[in-house]
């Protein structure tokens, strides 16, 4: 028996992923509404029973929960609320972040799960992921992004106004900020590499490319990372999952990397 990982669908852990670490994931909402999709957060119901169902699994060795960022839905306090029905057998991450950064913490956990660490040490570990990843955002447009209310009207007016076209933004503390000024594609690829390289110290990293029906365009920025990060880097490409993108829109691309740090590796 081990300790089980469950995180949400907007962790963007491919089913293959999913299978080979035997993580669980709950999917969040996407509603189709008069104005477009929507979407909406898990409940503690739902969370509950993954979570019971999971420890039943591992033989109540523990439940290391990982979700989306609270800044930007509800599904994280539905987990806390959840977690209450387990007192200390479901440990829930504040996480603060998105997409990749969130799975490749729940990879990373897992993986030690498997060869028998056990639930301090799986949530430390996930913990510790959290901390060493950065999650970045370039967008070919504002307007999805602002509507959704995950980016402030100040931050997309000072996007706007010095950009007139494509900014950078970077997820700290659960908020978007303006990280980068650029006007061509190619100019954006290699400020997104700059910003990877000065934090990585020479150090591998891992990275995850996701991006929202611009395929060719992630590809490249990944052929760019390829060539400059430090050997031993891993970089993964795959579609931004759908309850992410309908707050993106089609053409964003977000670069998660976890950094690795003395006695860590990037994952």
């Amino acid at each position: 028996m081990t300790v089980r990982v469950v995180v949400d669908s907007a962790a963007g852990l491919s089913e293959e992923l999913l299978r080979e670490l035997d993580i669980a994931v709950v999917d969040l909402h996407v509603l189709d509404g008069d104005e477009g999709a929507s979407t909406s957060g898990l409940t503690a119901i739902e969370l509950a029973a993954c979570y019971g169902r999971q420890l039943e699994r591992g033989g109540d060795d523990g439940v290391v929960a990982l979700h989306l960022s609270k800044s930007f839905s509800s599904t994280w306090s539905a987990a806390v609320q959840a977690a209450g029905v387990f007192p200390g057998n479901v440990r829930v991450v504040d996480t603060n972040a998105a997409g990749m950064a969130v799975g490749a913490a729940a990879m990373a956990a897992a993986t030690i799960a498997r060869e028998g660490a056990d639930l301090d040490e799986c949530e430390e570990m996930a913990r510790s992921t959290i901390e060493r990843s950065e999650t970045w955002l370039y967008l070919s447009q504002l307007d999805d992004l602002r509507k959704s209310g995950r980016l402030s009207t100040g931050t997309a007016v000072l996007s706007a106004a010095l950009l007139a076209t494509k900014p950078i933004l970077r997820l700290h503390e659960g908020k978007f900020e303006l990280a980068g000024k650029t006007r061509t594609q190619t100019k954006a690829f290699a400020k997104l590499a700059e910003l990877v390289m000065e934090r990585a110290e020479d150090l591998p990293v891992f990275a995850a490319v996701q991006h929202a029906e611009c395929e060719d365009a992630a590809e490249q920025l990944a052929e760019t990372l390829r060539e400059v990060l430090p050997n031993g880097s891993r970089v993964l490409v795959a579609p931004l999952v759908d309850v992410l993108a309908v707050h993106t829109g089609s053409g964003a691309i977000g670069l998660s990397v976890v950094f690795s740090s003395q006695g860590r590796p990037a994952a």
